[in-house]
């Protein structure tokens, strides 16, 4: 009920008001991690089943050269004109990855019922959404981060934690990224170190918004945030692309988004530059975060793979950039893997734009690009 005092509109007090206040947003937010709990539950068996059916027509193709990859990429192209973002290359090769990590331990107990241990020849009435759904015990975020550990051995340990510690996915890759299965196994009191690593930090929270937010279920649903960092990431690799190319004519444009595969797993590197006056390829790779000693670790890799596969014996070892970027601070950092030659090294160093210099056009344009946002989302 409304009364006027004074001119002025006053609420009056509602008896017990604070009590149904916090129930209605108990039982809000409960329906909305329920309802990201089913999404992700369908999301997840929807992406095993497709990276089954790509393992399943690859096997077909196998004595075929290349032809995983060119499956992949059509793949890529139809499905992405036909349901929009989410299906990449990158993220179709994670399918496939994740229905090969996993599609034994999911399927056996369906392969035993049916005789068959071939976990491909699994029937296909057993083989639905529906009746897959149940047994992933994870958010397909969380599979996704699971396939990039470094062994079986240490994906399983994170598993069975995430499982047995209710982990979030902000909690799951601070333990990955802080190398937690590591510093367990070699600690002398692992009880310990277990119970310590269940202790959540206020930055693992994950608000049911969020959850909904994620944009793995904003792909796969076909939605799109008002501004999410995929569009941010692209946005500044657009214009680092132009950045380069207006320095002058050393730098010339090979290619975006450049996949490559090391073992079975599929990288891309951001963008590939080559460098007339150095004779060298420019690898560049952006991050949409601080600079971490994995990053740089993951860069050399790119410059070894491009050193073997994609220098031309004329020309020079390859160059790495990497850009990190947050909301206060950028950083470039050049690596110069590979460089024995002293002088080679001290040529690149005086003859490639200057690192301060392209992180403060990178930082220029995040700025503009949040700006513009912003301001996008205030008139609408």
């Amino acid at each position: 009920m409304v009364r006027r005092t004074n001119d002025k509109a006053e609420i009056e007090p509602i008896v017990g008001y604070r009590q149904v206040l916090d129930d209605v947003v108990s039982i809000v937010g409960s329906s909305r991690r329920a309802a990201a709990r089913a999404i992700n539950s369908t999301m997840t068996a929807t992406y095993f089943l497709v990276g089954r059916s790509i393992v399943t027509h690859e096997q077909k193709g196998m004595r075929r050269s290349g032809y995983g990859e060119r499956l992949i990429e059509r793949l890529s192209e139809d499905l992405s004109a036909r349901f929009g973002r989410g299906y990449s290359p990158v993220n179709l090769a994670a399918m496939r990855l994740f229905f090969l990590a996993y599609g034994e331990r999911i399927l056996q107990t369906s392969s035993e019922k049916s005789g068959r241990q071939n976990i491909l020849q699994t029937p296909s009435e057993i083989l639905t959404v529906d009746a897959l759904a149940g047994r992933f015990v994870l958010p397909w975020s969380h599979y996704v981060l699971l396939l990039g550990t470094r062994s079986e051995v240490a994906r399983e340990f994170y598993e069975t934690e995430a499982v047995r510690g209710g982990w979030t996915v902000k909690q799951l890759k601070r333990q990955i990224d802080s190398q937690f299965y590591e510093r367990t196994a070699l600690s002398k009191s692992k009880t310990a170190m277990l119970k310590h690593g269940q202790k959540a930090v206020v930055t693992d929270t994950v608000t049911a918004e969020e959850e909904l937010k994620d944009p793995f279920v904003l792909e796969f649903l076909g939605l799109k945030d008002e501004y999410s960092e995929s569009d941010l990431e692209e946005a500044l690799i657009q214009r680092l692309e132009h950045f380069l190319l207006e320095l002058g004519g050393d730098f010339a444009f090979v290619g975006r988004q450049r996949r490559l595969r090391i073992g079975d797993t599929w990288y891309r590197v951001d963008l590939l530059f080559f460098h007339r006056k150095l004779r060298c390829l420019v690898v560049i790779d952006l991050k949409l975060g601080p600079l971490t000693h994995a990053d740089a670790g993951q860069m050399h890799m790119y410059l070894n793979y491009a050193h073997e596969h994609w220098t031309h014996e004329s020309e020079n070892p390859p160059v790495g950039l990497i850009l990190c970027t947050k909301k206060n601070e950028s950083v470039a950092k050049y690596a110069l893997a590979g460089l024995s030659n002293k002088v080679l090294a001290s040529e690149y160093r005086t003859t490639l734009p200057d690192e301060k210099l392209i992180a403060e056009e990178i930082a220029h344009a995040r700025q503009a690009l949040e700006a513009r946002a912003t301001s996008g989302r205030k008139k609408g």
